[in-house]
């Protein structure tokens, strides 16, 4: 709002809140400072108002002013409070770091003192460690003195040794720094489709390789690509590992390993050289036992080795993971026959004679109680199978009639593999049994 000079009549403009304070100074009256602002009475209220909200303003900012200046002081003497402060407690941090360390360390040495498998403690390291696997043994021993290594195709039951004779191989050509560079380790079981050799085996295979490990000794200069459980693998993932095999062999060897060398198809076991793992012998299996007992403080009897090693069969790794059973659930007594037996589930040898007595002079009634009350005791079906199969071979029978007797036991096995009914399938087998055995008689 603009207004005209009254008195000089001149052409200047003055806001108006400036016309009221000069009119104020000069005590004018009420209606001479009306008349100054244009003779609105309205306008004069307004303009009152708007001088007395700019001196609130004004008295506002000023007041913040103080404050902040207040906190930038109070925040600077904080600050060096809080600097004070730190170089206290870093001091008390530093006095306390060796406390923390040894703590840690107490730690660490708890977590080294952790359970680890006895069957990945005893695991060996390195050729030489491998139980009765002459041959194998013989023909790496030549390759790992040459740097020469073929492809190689290990078969053979479970718990033979094909897995740690590799992977001890490989630590010994590759030692521990180069030894996860160099080696890719696949379970075929799991990864066993054509995208995973197009994928992963296909570009770890491509990588080079150099002749020289970080510590200056020489090694190979290729890798290790390691498939276990092979036979797992679908037809196209094998035959797209073959035009693999062939295309990388100066950088990359490969390590089939499986339990039934007739599903590896043709083309790759002709590529490969073939070593068949033999079941552990007995005597093989109590020396590895009796060893690990000892290394372990074990109290044992010759009884519980001896059912420890009938019991796995040829199979070192179950035998452990039953030592290592036992022990764990028997700390202070003493490894018997009796707690084998109850651990590995086998069917006790005097159930399994009631039931064949039955089946010889009893009636289908007592042997339809006998095999339901088998059945509700918990007994695995495949156990009693397995063990009536050994002793039937030795029975008093003719071998016509065992014959019939075992053809019909690969039949309920075949079945209880495909999930039939465990009872209906025994009761078929004794019944069986029981009609041979009255011809007999």
């Amino acid at each position: 709002m603009r207004y005209r000079s009254a008195r000089s009549g001149s052409a200047r403009q003055t806001p108006v809140t400036e016309r009221i304070r000069a009119a104020r100074a000069s005590d004018v009256t009420r209606a001479d400072v009306i008349c100054a602002s244009g003779g609105n009475p309205t306008q004069f209220a307004v303009c009152q108002q708007t001088q007395k909200s700019l001196i609130r303003v004004y008295l506002i900012i000023k007041r913040f002013t103080v404050i902040s200046l207040r906190l930038v002081i109070v925040s600077a003497s904080g600050g060096e409070m809080q600097a004070f402060l730190k170089g206290s407690s870093s001091q008390s941090v530093k006095a306390q770091k060796p406390s923390s360390s040894s703590s840690s360390s107490s730690s660490a040495g708890e977590k080294k003192q952790k359970a680890v498998p006895w069957v990945e403690k005893y695991r060996p390291k390195c050729v030489d460690e491998v139980a009765f696997q002459e041959e194998v043994v013989a023909v790496l021993k030549k390759s790992l003195e040459g740097a020469d290594l073929p492809n190689l195709l290990f078969y053979g039951p479970p718990g033979t040794g094909k897995t740690s004779t590799i992977l001890a191989a490989a630590r010994e050509l590759y030692g521990p720094e180069l030894y996860r560079q160099r080696v890719l380790e696949l379970n075929a079981s799991d990864e066993r489709g054509i995208q995973v050799i197009r994928e992963k085996v296909k570009n770890f295979a491509q990588l080079t390789a150099a002749g020289t490990r970080p510590d200056g000794k020489s090694c190979p200069p290729f890798k290790i690509i390691i498939l276990d459980e092979a036979d797992s693998m679908t037809g196209a993932a094998q035959a797209a590992l073959r035009r693999t095999m062939e295309k990388e062999s100066r950088t990359t060897r490969f390590c089939l390993i499986c339990n039934y060398v007739s599903r590896i198809i043709e083309p790759l076991t002709s590529r490969c050289s073939k070593f068949r793992f033999k079941p552990l012998a007995n005597d093989i299996q109590q020396e590895r036992l009796l060893d690990i007992c000892g290394k372990e403080n074990l109290k044992y009897s010759k009884e519980g080795i001896e059912a420890l090693v009938k019991v796995s069969e040829g199979d070192l790794r179950k035998a452990i993971t039953y030592l290592q059973s036992a022990a764990r659930l028997n700390t202070e007594r003493e490894i018997t026959e009796q707690i084998i037996i109850e651990i590995a589930g086998v069917v006790p040898a005097k159930v399994i004679e009631t039931l064949l007595q039955i089946c010889y002079k009893g009636t289908f009634e007592k042997l339809e109680v006998s095999v339901k009350d088998m059945i509700d005791q918990g007994y695995a079906a495949t156990n009693v199978l397995n063990q009536l199969h050994d002793i039937i071979i030795d029975e008093k029978l003719s071998d016509k009639q065992k014959s019939v007797i075992t053809e019909k036991m690969a039949e309920v096995d075949k079945c209880l593999a495909d999930g039939a009914d465990e009872y209906l399938q025994l009761l078929s087998l004794c019944s069986v049994i029981m009609q041979q055995a009255t011809q007999n008689s």
